[in-house]
Parts: structure tokens; C-alpha cells; sequence
């Protein structure tokens, strides 16, 4: 396993990170930047970009949420494994460790965390994210464990699809029974279509990286 380049990705995440601007470079025309500025009762929340290597490529690990409350609004998407901080919790990236250990069974013990990102306000759902990026030094990884209830299933796609541009262009997504945001930026990774904060986020780690 060559670990250059979870060495360069330690040396980038040390400078200043690039922010808001290569955030919003995927983000809809329709969410205006004050809108990432998070109110007094915004829940704070965690979430891990976690880097592991196999078959002979860096790769990350996304998650299809699956939930029973219809109400959800982030039911079906793909997403960092993540979620709100826990009262026990010592910090969010503690919190990013013991989420991504519950959602998908990488165990904190293993992981070694890079580096944070810009953290992302969420107005939907009323989060205030805080990024961070890590990798498994399990050599070889173990089996994603997907959480019952929580996660349909763990995606793993080669880090190069996020490089790629012809995975990279907007699309319409259905976010309703009668309303639809047109033109949305997205990544389309093994047929999946990666957006919103997700989105925003890689857009920063890619960029970040360089």
C-alpha cells in the first residue's frame, strides 16, 4: 500500500483549507451563501471521509441512508457516515469516530483521523456539519457492516470517480411528490447521484488535495 498520498492529503489538510468557495462550487443556485451561517439551535453533527485502499486503489466510503421515518430528509441520499453529537462524545471529531464505527462498522481504533474540513450548515434538517477525513489502517480492510435501520448499503468508489469530470455535471432531483430543484450540480458515482452538503463537501476535499 503506497502511503504518499494519505501523506500529501495530511500535508494539505495542514494549510489553510480552500472553504466556502470550493464548497459552493457544488451547490445549488437556489441556497445562498448566508445560508451556511448556522442559528443558535443548530444541532451539531459529524461527519468522516474515510480513506481505505483496495484492490489496488484509494477508496471511499459513502453510505445510502435507509430510514423508517417517512418524514426523514435525508432518506435515500448518499452521504458521509455521520450524525449528531452524543452528550458523551469528548469533541465532534469523537463523534465522527463512533459514527462511522456505528453506521458502518469501521472501528475508531483503526482509524486515524488527517484532518478537518470547513464545517457546513445544513438548513433543511437544521445541522451544523463538521467534516473530517481519516483512514483505515486496517491492511486489508474489513468488510463494511452496513447498520440495521440506518444504512441500505456502503458504497466504496474509487477516489479517482470523484476526479473524473464526466462524473461531474447537474442534473434534476426529485425532492417531493411536486417539487424538483433543476440544474442541481452532483456527482454520479456507480449510478448514484452524490449532492448537497455530500457534494459540498468533496467539492472542498478535492480541491483541498489538489
Amino acid at each position: 500500500m503506497n502511503s504518499d498520498f494519505i501523506r500529501h492529503i495530511e500535508r494539505q489538510l495542514q494549510k489553510p483549507l480552500p472553504g466556502r468557495d470550493a464548497q459552493f462550487k457544488m451547490a445549488h443556485v437556489s441556497r445562498g451563501v448566508y445560508e451556511n451561517e448556522p442559528p443558535g439551535d443548530a444541532m451539531q453533527a459529524a461527519v468522516l471521509a474515510l480513506f481505505f485502499h483496495k484492490n489496488d486503489s484509494w477508496r471511499l466510503a459513502l453510505i445510502e441512508r435507509a430510514s423508517a421515518n417517512v418524514n426523514d430528509r435525508h432518506r435515500g441520499q448518499i452521504s458521509f457516515p455521520g450524525g449528531r453529537r452524543d452528550d458523551t462524545d469528548t469533541d465532534l471529531s469523537a463523534t465522527a469516530l463512533r459514527e462511522a464505527e456505528e453506521e458502518i462498522g469501521a472501528p475508531a481504533n483503526k482509524v486515524k483521523l488527517l484532518g478537518p474540513l470547513t464545517p457546513l450548515y445544513i438548513p433543511v434538517s437544521n445541522f451544523h456539519v463538521h467534516p473530517f477525513v481519516g483512514i483505515l489502517e486496517d491492511t486489508p480492510p474489513r468488510a463494511f457492516v452496513p447498520q440495521a435501520g440506518e444504512v441500505k448499503t456502503v458504497l466504496e468508489p474509487a477516489y479517482d470517480a470523484f476526479i473524473n469530470p464526466a462524473n461531474r455535471y447537474p442534473t434534476n432531483i426529485q425532492i417531493g411528490e411536486f417539487l424538483s430543484l433543476q440544474q442541481v450540480p452532483c456527482f454520479n458515482i456507480e449510478g448514484r447521484v452524490v449532492w448537497g452538503a455530500t457534494a459540498m463537501i468533496l467539492s472542498e476535499l478535492l480541491e483541498a488535495i489538489g
